[in-house]
């Protein structure tokens, strides 16, 4: 039972629970990456096996984002936040005292459903908790400390795989988890979309589940398969069919799981594409710099994981920053300024040999990818109502993983494609710069839309004064 408590205090309770949980989901995940070569080496499998670990999170937690934000809407966001942490707990104590390859890879799919429920009922927990002049300054600092754990994952992982062992990354989750659920228990106050009946629409939640499940297999393992393999092709074809059964579902059933009309909103839109896009730099650069510092420069995984510390702090800064530029600018303009750093950042990285450049430039792609995929789950709360907070964080978080998981795809398929003509590091560049590039002019036309809404009256300014700063905008309108 919740203990009878103030408003204040069921405010820092449940920042505290949503944090601690964030915070384990990304550093499990970014731990994870450096203990494969540590699970081949003690369960006997190669490295193609090993990486199950890895796309079986990624098929889980793709799949059910948006499930899980709308569960949340409907039937009540703290139980279904209890109910997640205490899967992502569960599959933690399974990863951890795994006897083989299936047992971990059921364990990582239990944490992955776990941490699709958690993350998006996590933001819509907080912005149905704080106030609005509070509550951009509270996802802000939620999202600061979930980024420790981006920070601290790598070194983490290369630590504990060189160390005592990769299984050490499952029993630091377990209890932390743990602590999370029981401060949740505590202080978390219910609430729900009112306007919603207690009806879930389970057809559309087995469409979207079977089409992201297909496209995210595919994706996942086509370079395994084989791109014009049967198995990939019907994969494909299966998630195009599944999609769009989906979406006819949703345009005609009387509760549907997705509202379409969402994106008719076009700062949600904006937001949901510059996120996504930055995601997938961030994806495909810590990708790439991990294979540079490894394989090019020799490091070892500890070693390498310390380098990352240096980027993955100013991702770790992001959150409070985007927090702190929502008070003075429109939150399309903060992505578009996020965009820009992160395009600048992974161009210019492409282009840089010497350590005393690297590191600071590396740095410098942390702050702007961190920037991106961290504020787009705070904007997409400032420009939809509260009461569909989980469905929109759940939509916004689908396309982030599925993007993502794209994006690393065509990104070893395209390395795999020119390192018979180049030597590896500069296919990495190509890549970075590539990449880079897209952001950039992605974060321009991101701007020159919003000119054009602001021209036709649509969307406030650019900049905005400090009483008018406070989330929700001015006279109470959402911010854009």
């Amino acid at each position: 039972m919740r203990a009878e408590s103030s408003p204040a205090a069921r405010r820092k309770g449940a920042f505290v629970a949503v944090a601690l949980a964030l915070f384990c989901i990304q550093l499990d995940f970014f731990a994870l990456n450096l203990a494969v070569p540590g699970i081949c080496a003690e369960l006997g499998v190669t490295v193609s096996a090993a990486q199950w670990t890895l796309s079986a999170y990624m098929l889980a937690i793709g799949c059910f984002f948006i499930v899980g934000g709308r569960v949340g809407d409907v039937f009540g966001r703290r139980g279904t936040l209890l109910a997640g942490t205490a899967l992502f707990a569960a599959g933690s104590a399974a990863c951890a005292l795994a006897p083989g390859l299936g047992p971990l890879v059921a364990g990582r799919v239990a944490q992955g459903v776990g941490a699709a429920f958690v993350f998006p009922v996590s933001v819509s927990v907080i912005t149905n908790t704080f106030p609005e002049r509070t509550r951009a300054g509270a996802l802000g600092a939620v999202f600061g400390v979930a980024n420790i754990g981006t920070a601290l994952g790598p070194f983490v992982g290369g630590g504990f795989t060189e160390g005592p062992g990769w299984r050490w990354i499952f029993w630091m989750m377990a209890p932390l988890s743990l602590l999370s659920l029981l401060i949740a228990l505590v202080y978390v106050p219910d609430s729900r979309d009112a306007s919603a009946p207690r009806q879930l629409d389970l057809l559309g939640c087995a469409l979207i589940v079977c089409s992201l499940a297909a496209l995210t297999l595919a994706v996942e393992r086509g370079d395994a398969w084989g791109w014009e393999s049967a198995r990939t092709l019907g994969c494909f074809a299966g998630a195009v069919a599944a999609g769009a059964l989906f979406l006819v579902r949703e345009r005609y059933a009387r509760h549907p799981l997705v509202d379409l009309r969402l994106f008719r909103n076009v700062p949600y839109v904006l937001v949901t594409g510059m996120g996504s896009l930055t995601n997938m730099g961030y994806g495909v650069t810590v990708f790439l710099a991990t294979l540079y510092l490894q394989d090019v420069r020799g490091l070892s995984p500890l070693v390498a994981g310390t380098v990352f510390l240096a980027p993955a702090l100013l991702v770790a800064l992001s959150g409070p920053l985007g927090a702190r530029l929502a008070r003075h600018m429109q939150a399309t303009a903060v992505m578009a300024l996020a965009g820009a750093v992160a395009g600048t950042g992974m161009y210019a990285l492409g282009g840089v040999d010497s350590w005393w450049l690297y590191v600071p430039v590396f740095a410098w792609c942390g702050l702007g990818l961190g920037l991106g995929w961290t504020f787009s789950s705070v904007a997409t709360q400032q420009v939809v109502a509260p009461s569909r907070a989980g469905e929109a964080s759940g939509v916004l978080l689908t396309f982030l993983v599925t993007l993502g998981a794209i994006a690393l795809a065509g990104t070893a398929a395209a390395i795999s494609a020119m390192t018979p003509q180049r030597p590896p590091e500069e296919a990495y560049d190509v890549v970075l710069r590539l990449g880079g590039a897209v952001i950039a002019a992605a974060a321009v036309a991101v701007m020159a839309v919003r000119h054009r809404l602001v021209t036709l009256g649509r969307v406030p300014p650019l900049s905005m004064r400090a009483a008018e700063g406070a989330v929700g905008g001015p006279k109470g309108g959402r911010r854009t």
